[in-house]
C-alpha cells in the first residue's frame, strides 16, 4: 500500500485538476437525489456546484433514468457514420427548432470537442471560401476546454504553460466583467469593443466567447448590449460568431440559452454539461444550413473529416430528449431561479468579506479580498469550511460561486446562503 492510498488517496485513480500534495484527498460518495449527495461514512452534502456544471435538475432525475432504461433495451450504440437512430433525429429536430438560423447538429463527446468541432468548420470553411481570413478573436480571461484547439484559445498561463509550442496564435480582446455597482463598465466596454474593432482590420475567421458569463476564468459576467456590439462588429467584418455555451446552456443563465437572453444570433454554437443534465457524457454543435452547405458535395475535400467512436451515442440522446422536454414542461425551473437568489445574494453582499457580487440566472458569485487567481489558497480553505456545513462548493481562487442544480427547492437554496455566511464568519481574513 503506497503512502499516497493510506492518506486517503487512491492507490490506481488520477483526478482532474486535482493535485495530490495540494488540498485534501477527493471524497468518497456513493449516491446522489436531488441537490444531495450522499457520502460513504453518511453524511449528506449539497452540489452546490451541480457537480462541475453539468447535473441540471438534480441526481438522480426519475424521468431521466427511465428514458435512458427504455432506450438501453432497444439500441445501446450504433456507428454514426453509417447509421441513424430515432433518438439523435429526434433530438435534434427539437433542440435545432430552438434557434432561428442554425439548422444542423454535429454530435461529439464533452465541451471541449463541441468547442473544437466549431472552431473546425469555421476554420475549414473559410479556407475554402475565403482563405485570406487566417485570425481567429477570442477574449481575455477565456476557457474553451483542454484540447489543443480549445486550449489555445482559452487565456495563456498555467494551464497550458507546458503545451505553448504547440498551440496556434490566437487574437485577444479584453473581457468587460463587471458586477453590481460596477461604475467603470462603460469605460471598460468602450476600450473593449475598440481594439475589437482594431482586430478585425484583419481578415478574421471567428470570433470565439462565452456568452454573457465566462465560467472557469473566475465567473466573469459581461452585459447584454456588449455581446449585441461584438455580433455586430464580427459580422460586419464577415467572421463567424462562435457561441461557447457549454456552460450557460439549458437554463444556467434564467433564459433557455444565453444568446437568446443576449439577444445575438451566433453562426455557430456549442452545447455540453447541461444537455444530458449530467447523466452520460455528449456535446453537440449547432451551425447554420449556409455554413452546412459548403461541405457538400463531390469533391473530397469538402468532408468534413471529424467524428468520435460514441458520436450521437444513443442512451445519451434519450437522456438529452428527456431533459429537454422537462425544460418545456416545467419552464420555471430555469425563469424564475435568478429571482431566487437575488435577495439571498442581497443580504450576502452586506458582508465586509464580499466583493463584486453578481448574479445571472441560477449563478451567483461574488470575491474575497487579497490576491485574485486559480490557485489562491483562500479557494481550499473556503471548501473545507463549507464541507463543515454540509455544502459543497469549489471556488476558482479567490471567487466563490454558487451554481446548484435547478430543482432545488427554497429551503435548500436558502440553506446554501446560510452555510456561506457562516463560512464567511469564521474566515481569518
Amino acid at each position: 500500500m503506497t503512502e499516497m492510498a493510506t492518506s486517503g488517496w487512491h492507490p490506481h485513480l488520477w483526478h482532474p485538476f486535482t493535485q495530490p500534495g495540494r488540498g485534501p484527498a477527493p471524497i468518497p460518495v456513493r449516491r446522489g437525489q436531488g441537490v444531495w449527495l450522499e457520502l460513504d461514512d453518511g453524511r449528506r452534502l449539497i452540489d452546490g456546484i451541480s457537480s462541475w456544471w453539468v447535473t441540471l435538475h438534480g441526481h438522480g432525475e426519475p424521468c431521466i433514468a427511465e428514458a435512458i432504461g427504455h432506450q438501453a433495451k432497444e439500441l445501446e450504440q450504433v456507428i454514426f457514420a453509417n447509421f441513424r437512430h430515432g433518438p439523435a433525429s429526434t433530438l435534434s429536430t427539437r433542440l435545432c427548432g430552438k434557434w432561428d438560423g442554425l439548422d444542423r447538429m454535429f454530435f461529439s463527446d464533452n465541451g471541449s470537442t463541441a468547442v473544437e468541432v466549431g472552431l473546425k468548420m469555421a476554420w475549414q470553411h473559410c479556407q475554402r471560401e475565403a482563405p485570406e481570413r487566417q485570425q481567429v478573436i477570442a477574449f481575455d480571461g477565456a476557457y474553451h476546454g483542454d484540447t489543443f484547439g480549445a486550449m489555445a484559445l482559452g487565456e495563456r498561463g498555467l494551464f497550458s504553460a507546458p503545451f505553448e509550442p504547440l498551440l496556434f496564435a490566437v487574437a485577444r480582446a479584453p473581457w468587460p466583467a463587471t458586477w453590481w455597482g460596477d461604475e467603470s463598465i462603460e469605460q471598460k466596454e468602450a476600450q473593449a469593443l475598440q481594439r475589437l474593432d482594431e482586430l478585425l482590420q484583419t481578415p478574421t475567421a471567428a470570433v470565439i466567447f462565452e456568452p454573457l458569463l465566462q465560467g472557469a476564468g473566475g465567473m466573469a459576467m459581461v452585459r447584454e448590449t456588449f455581446l449585441q456590439a461584438v455580433e455586430q462588429r464580427a459580422h460586419a467584418a464577415g467572421a463567424l460568431v462562435i457561441a461557447d455555451e457549454v456552460l450557460t446552456g439549458f437554463g444556467r443563465s434564467g433564459s433557455l440559452f444565453a444568446s437568446h437572453r443576449a439577444g445575438i444570433a451566433p453562426d455557430i454554437v456549442s452545447l455540453s454539461k447541461g444537455l444530458t443534465a449530467g447523466f452520460l457524457p455528449m456535446g453537440v454543435t449547432l451551425a447554420s444550413e449556409r455554413l452546412y452547405q459548403s461541405f457538400v458535395g463531390p469533391e473530397p475535400d469538402r468532408t468534413f473529416f471529424h467524428g468520435h467512436s460514441f458520436t450521437a451515442n444513443p442512451l445519451g440522446c434519450a437522456a438529452a430528449v428527456a431533459s429537454l422536454e422537462l425544460l418545456e414542461r416545467e419552464p420555471q425551473r430555469y425563469t424564475s431561479i435568478e429571482a431566487r437568489h437575488r435577495p439571498h445574494l442581497e443580504r450576502l453582499a452586506e458582508h465586509r468579506l464580499v466583493t463584486k457580487p453578481r448574479l445571472l440566472g441560477g449563478i451567483a458569485a461574488f470575491e474575497l479580498p487579497g490576491d485574485s487567481g486559480y490557485l489562491q489558497p483562500i479557494g481550499l480553505e473556503v471548501q473545507r469550511l463549507a464541507l463543515e456545513q454540509g455544502l459543497f462548493i469549489r471556488p476558482l481562487g479567490s471567487v466563490v460561486y454558487l451554481m446548484p442544480p435547478l430543482g432545488i427547492n427554497d429551503g435548500e437554496l436558502a440553506q446554501c446562503y446560510a452555510s456561506l455566511q457562516t463560512v464567511l464568519d469564521a474566515l481569518p481574513l
